[in-house]
């Protein structure tokens, strides 16, 4: 049996829901285990020695450990290929890929600068210009996402829910810690609510523990 370690909120929501999916629709069950991120249980000797990064997600398989989300991605859609978590076709493969890598890389370490600026500056000061200043970004970074999800037929890549449309739930959500309104993204919120309505997808948020929207408007 498959077994995920995952953080309420984290980005290993991406395969939390990609696991309830393929259970869902094969019968086949998984193992979550629960990471209390806040509590620091990703730095107990437990957890580093299956991922000495100390970070979630980690897909251990036949006991062995499978860390980042891209390669945990590749691996289950290659174990469920009738699923179609990531495309078959060729070309529609790679741009899925880049665009996955993208937000690997590029829109996640934006937020990390604003959720743990502790993690790139010492100084206070430096610390409250990191989080300004990447907050712009990662508002770039969601109008990008909006503008994709904008064309989705009904989900990222047509008719098959996949990778993209998990991740972007992710983003939205932490953008309302970020202190962005989702409301100023309403089809991106609509999609986000959507998917999220998904018998599967819903399981895994209802394990989570943690809402769809994070942002609360100031009195």
């Amino acid at each position: 049996m498959l077994k995920l370690y995952y953080g309420p909120g984290a980005c290993s929501f991406v395969p939390h829901a990609a696991l309830e999916i393929i259970r869902a629709a094969t019968g086949e069950d998984f193992e979550a285990r629960l990471v209390k991120l806040h509590k620091g249980e990703q730095y107990q000797p437990e957890f580093k020695a299956i991922n000495p990064d100390s970070l979630v997600p980690v897909l251990m398989v036949e006991g062995q450990p499978l860390t980042q989300i891209i390669a945990i991605s590749q691996y289950l859609d290659a174990r469920y290929p009738q699923l179609e978590l990531l495309p078959k076709e060729a070309w529609a493969r790679a741009r899925t890929l880049s665009t996955m890598a993208w937000m690997n890389n590029t829109v996640h370490p934006a937020f990390t600068h604003i959720f743990m600026p502790q993690k790139f500056a010492e100084d206070e000061a430096a610390r409250a210009e990191l989080k300004r200043y990447n907050g712009i970004l990662f508002r770039q970074h969601l109008e990008r996402i909006a503008g994709e999800i904008a064309k989705a037929a009904p989900y990222w890549n047509g008719e098959k829910i996949g990778f993209l449309d998990l991740y972007s739930v992710v983003f939205l959500r932490w953008g309302g810690l970020a202190g962005i309104d989702p409301d100023s993204f309403p089809g991106y919120k609509a999609f986000v609510e959507r998917v999220a309505a998904l018998p599967p997808v819903a399981a895994a948020l209802e394990r989570e523990r943690q809402p769809l929207h994070y942002f609360k408007k100031a009195a």
